[in-house]
């Protein structure tokens, strides 16, 4: 038992971390900065067991108290739903209110409910190790095997939830199998080691099961018109109503991915202006494209929309998650028979493909972050050797009103690939479109080419959009495979605006 203790404990170290992520992401997100911060934590956690363990070990070197450590380890982790719940909904006021106070204490209050857990768990192995030790001469192997086993429990800890168990039974419902499985496994070493007298821990899987029935769970996240909501692989999923218009929202929901009003082409979101990607470079005809390729398809708001204005264009919409890609075909009425899907990540598709466009778009974001290896300089070259000539690139950037940083690095780093750069700031939502072209032109050109519009639906993104396109101002960074600090440039843009508000 004492050894199926170790394995399970290093099971459930991983599977907690994993879980913990996604427990986080529909409320903060799921950046590197999220992840440091709980890989830091949980190594504190750790270290403060191991330490803790090997004291507690040489004092009190008995089976029942590392069996008793591995229960309350259970219990705490089984408790982790339920008190997170108030707290993270605590968040989304802070949220609403772009409070920094409230959104990186309820970020902190979440993961102190890790402390007691992970420390506990953190004493089992050097406590394993002194009560398998027979003798000096045979330390070294027995170190080797608890912390073999432990490693073995902590790679299934890994795969199985990310794999299988929060996608077909949720985050909440893997907290509460983690919390069960140690309990289990501490219980039977408890009996074995003191019998009747562990009876009382036979209350801690109960209550843990009581509290499962009271407070059953039901949304992950309560979201105005909600209409369904799933945890996928890469995403936690909403799809909801909202001001007349069906959305979907991944992960902390500050962003909306795709938008659908059943009869109308126009959505209102920075979609529309993708629309007028050809009018940027000297097509034969803009309103004649040959082919069209979306890197973030999402749930195909913007296929829709090229369908409507443009006809029966071939489309490849390159989508990371075949969930998102359910949701888009099952609420969204993605069912444009010019649509080819395709599950894939947007650079490897672009590597992997002979085919050449005359229209990239690139909305491959997972908020409020673009993936690093889309934005650098090695992508865009790729990008640019699969576009047929006049072909133009057309990239969706976050920003505020003032803070237009990431725009700026993107446009640089367009401009060491493409001829021409623009960047066209999008009216009344904080994106900005970065639009790279491989043929020289003019600001005085794309606007007369706009001039020309006569289709109602173009016509009236282009009036918008006049006036709101410039060129780059220049920037000194260019994002490289070596070196994409996009998270960080996102990072002071957020800083920036919860503090400043602007």
């Amino acid at each position: 038992m004492l050894l199926v203790t170790v394995f399970v404990s290093g099971m459930t170290v991983l599977a907690v971390e994993m879980s913990a992520s996604r427990l986080l992401a529909p409320y903060f997100g799921d950046s590197q900065l999220i992840w440091a911060n709980l890989i830091g934590l949980i190594m504190i956690y750790l270290t403060a067991g191991y330490y803790l363990g090997g004291r507690l070990a040489d004092r009190y070197p008995r089976s029942a108290l590392l069996y008793q450590l591995a229960a309350w380890a259970g219990f705490f982790i089984g408790l982790i739903p339920f008190l997170s719940r108030p707290i993270l909904h605590y968040s989304l006021s802070g949220f609403q209110s772009y409070s920094a106070g409230i959104i990186v204490g309820s970020f902190l209050g979440i993961l102190l409910l890790f402390t007691v857990p992970v420390i506990l768990l953190g004493c089992i192995s050097p406590f394993a190790i002194r009560l398998q030790s027979r003798s000096v001469v045979s330390t070294g192997h027995t170190a080797g095997t608890i912390y073999a086993l432990s490693t073995l429990g902590s790679i299934l800890g890994t795969f199985l939830p990310t794999l299988i168990l929060i996608p077909f039974l949720g985050t909440s419902t893997t907290f509460l199998l983690c919390s069960l499985t140690l309990l289990l496994v501490s219980l039977g070493g408890l009996f074995r080691t003191t019998g009747y007298r562990a009876m009382w821990y036979l209350l801690l899987p109960l209550v843990i099961l009581l509290l499962r029935l009271l407070f059953p769970g039901g949304l992950v996240k309560a979201t105005e018109g909600l209409v369904y909501e799933k945890e996928s692989f890469y995403n936690y999923i909403q799809v909801a109503d909202q001001a007349g218009r069906r959305v979907l929202m991944l992960n902390e929901g500050q962003a909306v991915h795709s938008a659908y009003r059943p009869g109308q082409v126009l959505v209102g979101g920075v979609w529309d202006y993708f629309l007028l990607a050809p009018y940027f470079t000297s097509l034969p005809r803009p309103d004649e494209i040959d082919n069209v390729c979306m890197i973030g398809l999402a749930a195909g708001t913007a296929a829709k929309q090229y369908t409507a204005v443009y006809g029966s264009v071939p489309i490849d919409g390159v989508e990371l998650d075949p969930e998102i890609v359910q949701a888009g075909r099952r609420f969204f009425d993605m069912t444009e028979p010019n649509l080819n899907v395709v599950v894939q990540d947007g650079r490897f598709f672009l590597a992997q493909t002979d085919q050449s466009y005359d229209v990239m778009i690139v909305d491959a974001y997972r908020q409020p972050y673009i993936p690093f290896h889309l934005t650098t300089r090695e992508f865009f070259g790729l990008a640019r050797e699969h576009l047929n000539p006049g072909g133009v690139v057309m990239v969706n950037a976050g920003r505020t009103a003032s803070d237009f940083r990431l725009v700026d690095v993107l446009a640089a780093t367009m401009s060491q690939v493409f001829e021409t750069v623009f960047i066209l700031d999008v009216p009344g939502i904080s994106n900005s479109l970065v639009i790279g072209t491989d043929e020289i032109t003019t600001l005085d050109q794309v606007y007369a080419r706009l001039e020309t519009i006569s289709n109602e639906w173009l016509s009236l993104v282009a009036a918008q959009a006049m006036g709101r396109i410039r060129y780059p101002g220049g920037h000194d960074l260019v994002l490289t495979d070596d070196r994409a600090p996009v998270e960080h440039l996102t990072h002071l843009i957020i800083l920036r605006y919860l503090l400043e508000g602007e």
